[in-house]
């Protein structure tokens, strides 16, 4: 079961990697990264919480708050410390602020991973990450960014 979930978590990293691939900044557009730790709980209901620091090009950095929702056919519970994630067609740090659609599949037991690619309009986000725990299922939901307090 081990070896099916790495190579699913390969997967969808590869067609995350594919769908947005590495490319010359246009005029304007910002890189910036996520790293991040996230715990999550499902039984039906999917519910996530972590936090995490934005990191832009420009030198400038923004600790995060990140919520999660959604539901489906799924169970489980799962940490993931260590994640990191990757922001498209930003502009400006606020940018990646917001609730970004999210669906997801999982089997796993004792080692967890993700690897996703979440929309917000034009703004998208690559997720990767492994931790601990057991998930199996499928879900829809949402994850929303918003600055620490």
């Amino acid at each position: 079961m081990t070896s099916i979930r790495h190579i699913a978590v390969s997967i969808v990293a590869v067609a995350a990697v594919a769908l947005f691939p590495a490319r010359a900044h246009a005029a304007g557009d910002l890189e910036c990264k996520l790293k991040f730790s996230l715990t999550s709980w499902s039984a039906i209901f999917k519910h996530s919480e972590g936090s995490g620091v934005v990191t832009c090009a420009n030198g400038k950095s923004m600790r995060v708050k990140i919520v999660g929702k959604g539901g489906g056919l799924t169970v489980g519970k799962s940490q993931i410390d260590g994640g990191t994630g990757n922001f498209s067609d930003v502009h400006r740090m606020s940018d990646v602020l917001g609730s970004y659609a999210q669906a997801e599949a999982n089997a796993g037991a004792v080692k967890s991973g993700t690897a996703q690619v979440l929309t917000k309009g034009k703004v998208s986000l690559a997720l990767a990450g492994a931790g601990e725990g057991v998930d199996l299922g499928i879900s829809v939901g949402r994850l929303t960014i918003s600055r620490a307090r």
